[in-house]
């Protein structure tokens, strides 16, 4: 494998809306990620993904984006942009952005020119019938199908009613999305993050939506008229199992340098029943041999991208760890996955390790999908109100959004202003940075450790490109793997439930380089406390 210059980095990804409020007016923004910049950098993380801040009515928080190449005015301006590049680039940081290449807002020109006429020239830029093809559903609920009584015709949106999807049969649907890129590498952008880009070769009329057969020709296409003329990273949203990884990432593809793979935080999604909003629980058998199966299929031809929260996510300790042990659990998630071969993604609260928000009543949530849901769900009787607001505090996207907790003051530090576009957790006044960053046991003085081991010191190396090989593969309480190169075998071994386990280690070990517990490891015979977990170095 060559080695990329992004290889040994650490991706932070930033929510801008939720992230630090600058003006006061209750919303996140560029200024107030550049306030932020020197702690994150003290995190050790060096990319930021921002996700879409372009100008957008916010249906869907910037997913539906009305100008590619422009700013939207709640986050700054593009001055504002210019200066977190030159600020990140300071400190030897850079920006990844987010492109949402499947489909843009109703309210982009393109779209608005789309609505005038059968001939205007836009009409062609999405994906117009004179009837459904289908009965297709919306991911945010209802039909995907929206009628244009003008037209007489009807629209097609996987999405939100106001997110219409191009159409990516149309070379210029392709060029103008290369065009957008280009103008963003240009200002000296370094990484890409692709949104939902397995739907982008969808054949609607043969019910085909995620990987359709000119996927991957249209990636490359994209590749080579755009990102890859640049030194930078790319990573893709795309749902789908492990060979469908490989297909966008093996290196002569040209394609992407790595994807998220969902199977591990999808697995609560019960689609036996209703989806996430009906979640069952998690099976940590089942995610220690998902995240062993990528790294054993991506080891030698290909790369990890290492993630457990996002924005579309909950809260990592709810879904992979448990509230009563937040601490040893949020360190034992942490260690367990950001030492595999891959690129690690800390998502925004996550190093100091916030909750998921019950909210009070279903007008708290600010997400289209949740209501969308909602609909589908309740007001059909298919769940009561009560089974369906269990559903969205374990589940719904609004749960990782609520804005970051500073600290201990009015709106935990996020905005000066009296009003946040979002409800702030309650328990800010006992999880926050401020009060964390002063405790040496912290979760988020833990993340410094484990970031410094992994980018640092002198198992660096290993930890980057060290071949993993797992062990006790039968154990469904214990994960426990090693990296091993020339020059070191390194071991990590978590215990993934709430419970005590004893383990026999089928190494030996002469040093422990990092641990969640403050006690002293003298055996490969071990009684393990709850989510205790420790990293040594092997005989």
């Amino acid at each position: 494998m060559v080695n990329k210059w992004w290889h040994d980095k650490i991706v932070y990804q930033i929510y801008p809306k939720s992230f630090k409020d600058s003006n006061g007016d209750g919303v996140g923004d560029i200024n107030g990620i550049i306030e932020k910049l020197d702690y994150l950098k003290d995190l050790g993380v060096d990319i930021l993904w921002l996700t879409p801040f372009f100008t957008s009515p916010m249906v869907d928080n910037g997913y539906d984006v009305a100008d590619f190449c422009d700013i939207n005015p709640l986050f700054g301006t593009m001055e504002d942009m210019d200066k977190l590049l030159e600020e990140t680039k300071k400190r030897d940081m850079y920006i990844m952005i987010d492109i949402v290449a499947n489909h843009t807002s109703s309210e982009h020109r393109w779209f608005k020119e789309a609505l005038k006429g059968k001939d205007n020239p836009f009409r062609d830029y999405y994906i117009f019938k004179d009837k459904p093809c289908n009965d297709h559903q919306s991911c945010f609920g209802g039909s995907a199908w929206e009628y244009v009584p003008s037209l007489n015709e009807y629209y097609f949106h996987e999405f939100a009613i106001e997110q219409p999807d191009l159409n990516w049969d149309n070379p210029k649907v392709r060029e103008e999305i290369a065009n957008a890129i280009n103008f963003w590498m240009e200002k000296g952008v370094k990484g890409i993050r692709f949104d939902v880009i397995h739907h982008i070769g969808k054949e609607i009329e043969n019910d085909i939506y995620g990987y359709g057969p000119k996927l991957h020709e249209r990636v490359q296409e994209l590749y080579r008229n755009s990102y890859g003329n640049y030194d930078i990273v790319t990573v893709g949203e795309a749902w789908g199992n492990l060979e469908q990884a490989k297909d966008f990432t093996l290196p002569e593809r040209k394609e992407l340098d790595m994807v998220f793979q969902f199977e591990c935080t999808s697995y609560t999604n019960d689609h036996s029943r209703h989806g996430k909003f009906t979640p069952r629980p998690i099976d940590m058998k089942f995610v220690k041999d998902t995240l062993s199966k990528y790294q054993y299929g991506l080891n030698d031809c290909s790369w990890n991208a290492l993630m457990v929260e996002n924005h579309d996510l909950g809260r990592c300790i709810n879904r992979f760890g448990d509230e009563n042990f937040r601490v040893e659990s949020s360190k034992a998630i942490a260690t367990m996955n950001f030492l595999l071969k891959g690129t690690p993604y800390i998502y925004q609260g996550q190093e100091i390790g916030m909750m998921n928000i019950k909210m009070d009543k279903l007008e708290d949530y600010r997400d289209v999908e949740v209501y969308g849901k909602y609909d589908d769900l309740v007001k059909t009787g298919l769940l009561t109100h009560e089974e369906f607001m269990d559903g969205a505090y374990k589940e719904a996207r609004d749960n990782n959004r609520i804005p970051v907790q500073w600290d201990d003051s009015k709106n935990a530090g996020f905005t000066t202003g009296d009003t946040p576009w979002i409800k702030v957790h309650p328990n800010y006044v006992d999880i926050n940075v401020e009060k964390e960053s002063k405790d040496p046991s912290s979760i988020l003085n833990f993340y410094k450790k484990l970031l410094s081991l992994r980018k640092h010191s002198e198992y660096s190396p290993t930890f980057v490109y060290g071949k993993f090989d797992s062990y006790l593969d039968d154990s469904t309480d214990v994960f426990v793997y090693s990296r091993t190169d020339n020059n070191y075998s390194l071991g990590v071994i978590t215990n993934m439930t709430n419970k005590n386990v004893e383990v026999e280690l089928p190494f030996k070990y002469s040093k422990v380089l990092l641990s969640n517990y403050k006690k002293d490891y003298f055996s490969n015979k071990l009684l393990l406390e709850p989510f205790e977990s420790f990293v040594v170095e092997i005989k």
